[in-house]
């Protein structure tokens, strides 16, 4: 069945701005019906008025609240009925250097960006396993294939989501549960912009949600984009760590 079929329910996290906000104004255009959640309701209200009268329903939600994650999954189905796509897409980034290393950013984003996700997956797997059915789809990056300069904190968080889902996936794909692992590279979003290195293959939002929703259609476990970048990160994680060192020094700031 095509992602964009009419009258399915989707759930994404993180949907006021970026990549989940790019994907809920897609999904809501093309027939879905779509539970959006952020922390910003200005941003949720500006989402609903793009979008096709009665195809978006606002849901405000701290992501790192694991009760008040498990109410909303329980609110949208008990209202609309049974989730079809989840998209797992919330998070954030803190940059961390050595010279100046703390563990807040450590703590803040595991929370955020890995702990956010194991709250969505402890209450949606058991619904879906249950009844045999739906699509989770997780956005991890491409910055958790290897550890990369003033990632250390973001990197892990991602590092850490890839391996979940992999472990995952043999399990949920036996129980005719959907799984899809999205690996991004830069994408222009708000939070991107604030990012003060050069960013390789940037695309655009637009460019992002085309590769995620083909990906979705196909039922890939892994969508990961841009291609060349993807490759290369790839690549990267098969060097000897002289190689692999040599390269990511010259990531360094002067």
């Amino acid at each position: 069945m095509s992602i964009v079929d009419k009258h399915k329910i989707a759930w994404i996290t993180g949907a006021g701005k970026g990549i989940g906000r790019g994907l809920a104004m897609r999904l809501a255009h093309e027939g879905w019906f779509v539970c959006a959640t952020s922390r910003t309701a200005p941003e949720l209200e500006s989402l609903k008025a793009l979008c096709p009268s009665g195809s978006v329903e606002p849901y405000l939600l701290d992501v790192t609240d694991r009760d008040a994650t498990e109410r909303t999954i329980q609110e949208i189905e008990e209202r609309y009925g049974s989730i079809d796509l989840a998209v797992l897409n919330a998070g954030s980034h803190s940059e961390v250097l050595a010279q100046t290393i703390s563990v807040e950013p450590f703590r803040n984003l595991i929370e955020t960006n890995y702990m956010s996700v194991v709250y969505g997956l402890c209450s949606l797997v058991p619904r879906f396993v249950q009844r045999k059915g739906g699509h989770i789809a997780v956005v991890a990056s491409l910055a958790g294939y290897g550890g990369l300069p003033s990632a250390a904190a973001y990197g892990a968080s991602k590092a850490a989501i890839i391996n979940m889902c992999e472990a995952l996936y043999p399990e949920l794909r036996r129980s005719k549960v959907k799984l899809s692992l999205i690996n991004p590279g830069f994408v222009k979003t708000p939070l991107s912009d604030k990012n003060a290195f050069p960013m390789p293959f940037l695309i655009s939002v637009e460019k992002a949600v085309d590769y995620i929703l083909r990906g979705l259609s196909a039922e890939k476990f892994e969508v990961t984009f841009p291609l060349r970048f993807a490759l290369l990160m790839k690549i990267m994680g098969l060097l000897p760590y002289s190689v692999y060192f040599a390269i990511t020094r010259r990531m360094l700031r002067s």
